[in-house]
């Protein structure tokens, strides 16, 4: 898959390849639901009846992100960062993704100028929208104005069904409320994968392996997750599935500051260090806590270790 960075790449793109016309789509897609999935499989189908690319905008960072530091507002908790909406869109065989920076420019522009300066510029021929998708300056931009300036220009414009899980809109939001509850079932069954975060696994403070419970440390993106605390949880490595605990969080015990996933994964010794990994997020075992001390922090974990392999069993 093909990344288009930033509206400035845009010439770039067009003169790599010239002859390319465009199946669209726009959204911030976050963790790549069934909603977002039914939107890229039409995508695909427009396309294919086309003889078309397919292409997917998002924002970057999220518009509510940047609204949120100019109000100096918490703003929602994303579900997965968006390198892993990267590769998720990559496994749905989207040919092109395009990273928008939302910034000034960005929140200034109207649907307008938005279409002028970028779908016009992108020639997209064919564009797919959510029921609910709203673009541009005071988010003026919708489905009827999309439906117009497609008309004008001879571009198609369609737009997808709400898919719904037990009687409710599959939502981000809905999500987000689900794994803030500890409700992975409810969230996965909106996801159609199972809820998990991966990444390299780096060098920590050793404290683990000190004190018999060697962990594997991810770093975790300055975006904040919906989780957060101990868990259960299934974990992958080079292609070989094992059980563990992990902890999401800042270690407040050891005076720890960047938020940090770390996983321990039972019966295992190797040396994974710059390698891959994936932890899914099984059942919440505690909140994070603060204790006095290390040994006190030690035998909470073995506690904690305890818990989870009785869920397992």
């Amino acid at each position: 898959m093909y990344l288009i960075r930033g509206q400035k790449n845009i010439e770039l793109f067009q003169k790599r390849f010239p002859k390319i016309g465009l199946s669209a789509t726009i959204g911030n897609f976050d963790g790549m639901h069934l909603g977002h999935k039914a939107i890229l499989e039409k995508v695909k189908k427009n396309a294919l009846e086309r003889n078309l690319s397919s292409l997917v905008i998002f924002t970057e960072p999220h518009a509510a992100e940047y609204f949120s530091k100019i109000n100096n507002s918490t703003p929602p908790p994303r579900i997965i960062p968006w390198r892993d909406k990267l590769r998720l869109i990559s496994m749905n065989e989207i040919d092109f993704c395009m990273l928008l920076k939302f910034n000034e420019s960005l929140k200034s522009m109207t649907p307008e100028e938005f279409t002028k300066k970028i779908l016009e510029e992108l020639k997209i021929k064919s564009l797919t929208i959510g029921d609910d998708f709203k673009f541009g300056k005071d988010r003026k931009g919708d489905y009827a104005f999309l439906q117009s300036w497609g008309d004008s220009n001879g571009i198609e414009i369609h737009k997808t069904d709400t898919i719904k899980t037990n009687g409710k809109r599959v939502s981000s939001t809905r999500i987000r409320e689900a794994l803030i509850l500890n409700d992975f079932v409810s969230a996965n069954a909106m996801l159609n994968w199972d809820y998990s975060y991966s990444g390299k696994v780096v060098y920590g403070s050793q404290l683990g392996r000190e004190i018999g419970v060697p962990t594997a440390n991810i770093w975790i993106p300055k975006q904040k997750l919906p989780i957060s605390g101990v868990y259960a949880v299934r974990c992958t490595v080079n292609g070989s599935n094992y059980l563990g605990i992990a902890n999401m969080g800042v270690r407040p015990t050891v005076g720890g500051g960047r938020p940090v996933l770390e996983t321990h994964i039972f019966d295992f010794e190797k040396d994974i260090y710059g390698t891959r990994i994936t932890v899914q997020f099984v059942e919440k075992i505690r909140e994070e806590e603060k204790f006095d001390s290390v040994e006190i922090l030690k035998s909470q974990i073995k506690k904690d270790i305890e818990k989870a392999k009785k869920i397992f069993n």
